[in-house]
C-alpha cells in the first residue's frame, strides 16, 4: 500500500491495484494524482513503460491491471480481446430484484436522443452484448429497497454493466448518467448538484466495484480480488436485526 493506490500484486511484469472509486484512469487538467495514470507515472518513474491493461469508469472502483512492459501488455491484451478474461464485479441496485440469477441480452448502441455524448443506450441495432448476475441479498434503508448483487459481463461494452442494470428495471444507487434522473450527471459535471440532489443519489459514487479478475497467463491461473471501500460495505452491512432476517437470501 502506497500512499498512491493499493497495489494487490506486483512482479515484473505486472502490476495489480484497487482502484478508488472518483479517480479517472487518464490524465486530466489537474496534477499527477488526478488520475491513475499519473499516479502511475509517479509511482513507477516517467522513464518507466506504463500499461493499463483494462480501465474502469471514474466512480467504479476495484482491480486494474497494469503491464510493465511491451511483451507483458501484448500479451494480456490479447486475453482481454478473447474473452480469456474472468471479471466479476459488485453492484447495490435500486429496488428488488425478483430472479435469484439471469442473463441480460440486450444490444448496445449511442443514446441519440440523450443530451450527454457519451451516452449509450439499449437498441435493436446495437452491438450483441451480455451479462450475467446472481442475487446476493436483497435488504431495505430508510424505507427504501435495494438488491446486492454480483454482475458478470460476458462481453465489453463501454458503460454495459450499468445500461444493462438500468434495462432490467435497477439502476445502480448513485449513477448520475444510467441511474434515475440523466440531469445529475449534467449538473454533477458544473458542480451544481444540490444537498437535495445528493440525498436522493444515497451515495458519492455510484455503487459498482470490479471485486474479482481471474485468467490463465504464463502457465498458471491467476485470480485478483479487491476488496470495496467501506461506503460501499457499510451500505450493505448497516441495517437493523429485523430487516436482516427478512430479507438475507
Amino acid at each position: 500500500m502506497t500512499d498512491l493506490f493499493e497495489i494487490l500484486h506486483e512482479d515484473d511484469d505486472l502490476l495489480v491495484i484497487n482502484k478508488p472509486a472518483g479517480l479517472v484512469c487518464h490524465p486530466t487538467k489537474g496534477d499527477e494524482r488526478s488520475s491513475l495514470a499519473g499516479r502511475l507515472r509517479l509511482y513507477r518513474g516517467a522513464e518507466q513503460s506504463v500499461h493499463l491493461i483494462n480501465r474502469l469508469d471514474r466512480e467504479t472502483s476495484g482491480v486494474v491491471c497494469v503491464g510493465k512492459t511491451d511483451e507483458a501488455a501484448r500479451e494480456l491484451r490479447k486475453l482481454w480481446e478473447s474473452r480469456e478474461v474472468e471479471k466479476q464485479y459488485w453492484a447495490i441496485v435500486h429496488g428488488h430484484v425478483t430472479e435469484s440469477e439471469g442473463t441480460i441480452d440486450a444490444p448496445l448502441g449511442a443514446d441519440d436522443a440523450s443530451e450527454v455524448a457519451v451516452k449509450d443506450c439499449v437498441r435493436d441495432d446495437g452491438h450483441s452484448s451480455q451479462t450475467r448476475y446472481w442475487t446476493q441479498w436483497k435488504f431495505e434503508r430508510d424505507d427504501e429497497k435495494f438488491t446486492w448483487l454480483r454482475v458478470a459481463p460476458v462481453t465489453g461494452r463501454k458503460h454495459q454493466i450499468r445500461i444493462h442494470l438500468q434495462h432490467l428495471g435497477h439502476a445502480i444507487v448513485g449513477d448520475k448518467l444510467y441511474g434515475l434522473d440523466e440531469s445529475w450527471y449534467l449538473k454533477f459535471v458544473k458542480d451544481e448538484l444540490t444537498e437535495v440532489d445528493w440525498q436522493k443519489l444515497v451515495l458519492k459514487n455510484q455503487a459498482l466495484h470490479a471485486h474479482t479478475l481471474r485468467f490463465h497467463w504464463h502457465g498458471r491461473d491467476w485470480e485478483f480480488v479487491a476488496e470495496p471501500a467501506d461506503e460501499f460495505v457499510d451500505f450493505i452491512e448497516t441495517v437493523s436485526e429485523s430487516e436482516e432476517d427478512t430479507y438475507c437470501d
